[in-house]
C-alpha cells in the first residue's frame, strides 16, 4: 500500500479529495472496470480503492505474481477480479487482452488507461538508443489507441467511460531530457482530445486527468525527483474514483494555469536560457 505522507508544500499543491461513497457505489454497482498498469502505483491503488464495491475488476499488467497477489487480497472483499498478464507493447499480449474483453458476457463499462513508461535521458545520450523512442510510443501511445479502438463498440453499448491518466507536461513547455516521454504522452493526449467529441456523441464519457509528479516506482530511476513535491498514488486513485461518478471531463492541478501562463509569456527567455544552463552543466 502507498505510504507517502504529504509535507506542508504538498498539502498546499495537492488539496485533499473527498469521495461520496454512496454516489460512487450507485454509479459503478455491477460494472466491469478495466485498469491497465494495475500491478503497482496508481493502478494498484485504484484497484484497492474499488475493492469494497460490487464490481468486476479486470487488472492488466506485466507482473503476473503481483497481479495474483492483488487478486487474492481484493477478492477477500466485495469485488470480483480477473487478471490478464500482458506487456501492452507486444502485439500478441495486446491481442490476448482484446480477446478477453470481447468475450465478457456483460461487456465493458469503464477503462482506466494508466499503463505508461517514463524515460529521462539527454539527446546526447540517446544517439544510439532509438529504441527509447519506439518503446515509449508503443506503451504511451499505440497501446491505448489499439485498446480503445477495440473497446469502443463495447463502451458504446454500455454508455461507458474512458479515464485517461495523463501528465501536466503535455500542457506546459517541453523540457530537455524528456523528449521520448513527453512526445509519446502528448501524442495520446492529442488523439484522445481529438476523438473525445465523437466518443461523447456515441454516449461514451471521456475524462483526462493531468497529473504532476507522482510517487510511484516509475520515478525511482530519477534521483532528482526523490526530494521534489509529489502526489501520492493513493490520492490519485481517489481522483480517478471520484471522476467515475462526477464524470468531469478534465481534472488538473489548481496551479497549472500559472504554469501555462508562464509557458506562454516566458517561452523566448526559456529557449535562450536553457542551452546556456545545459552547457554549464555539461562542463
Amino acid at each position: 500500500m502507498n505510504m507517502h505522507t504529504y509535507g506542508l508544500l504538498e498539502k498546499i499543491l495537492f488539496p485533499p479529495t473527498s469521495i461520496n461513497v454512496k454516489k460512487l457505489r450507485r454509479q459503478i454497482e455491477g460494472k466491469v472496470i478495466l485498469i491497465t498498469g494495475a500491478s503497482s502505483g496508481i493502478g494498484e491503488q485504484a484497484a484497492y480503492l474499488l475493492a469494497d464495491f460490487n464490481v468486476h475488476l479486470i487488472l492488466v499488467a506485466r507482473t503476473e505474481d503481483k497481479l495474483k497477489s492483488l487478486k487474492q487480497e481484493i477478492e477477500q472483499k466485495a469485488a470480483q477480479v480477473s487478471i490478464v498478464r500482458a506487456d501492452l507493447r507486444i502485439i500478441e499480449d495486446m491481442e490476448r487482452v482484446i480477446a478477453f474483453i470481447q468475450q465478457l458476457p456483460t461487456g465493458l463499462d469503464i477503462i482506466v488507461s494508466n499503463a505508461g513508461l517514463s524515460i529521462s535521458r539527454s539527446i546526447h545520450d540517446s544517439l544510439d538508443r532509438y529504441h527509447d523512442f519506439t518503446r515509449t510510443m508503443a506503451i504511451n501511445y499505440f497501446a491505448p489507441v489499439q485498446l480503445l479502438l477495440s473497446a469502443i463498440p463495447l463502451l458504446q453499448k454500455n454508455q461507458g467511460h474512458v479515464i485517461n491518466i495523463s501528465t501536466v507536461n503535455v500542457l506546459l513547455l517541453p523540457i530537455p531530457h524528456w523528449a521520448a516521454y513527453q512526445a509519446s504522452k502528448s501524442a495520446f493526449d492529442t488523439w484522445f482530445r481529438s476523438t473525445a467529441p465523437e466518443l461523447n456523441e456515441m454516449g461514451i464519457t471521456t475524462t483526462s486527468i493531468y497529473l504532476p509528479l507522482v510517487k510511484t516506482p516509475m520515478i525511482l530511476p530519477t534521483p532528482a525527483y526523490q526530494d521534489l513535491p509529489a502526489m501520492s498514488s493513493s490520492h490519485v486513485a481517489q481522483i480517478i474514483c471520484k471522476s467515475m461518478y462526477t464524470q468531469k471531463r478534465i481534472h488538473k492541478p489548481w496551479w497549472i494555469i500559472f504554469g501555462q501562463w508562464t509557458s506562454i509569456m516566458f517561452r523566448g527567455i526559456w529557449e535562450l536560457w536553457t542551452p546556456v544552463r545545459l552547457r554549464k552543466r555539461r562542463k
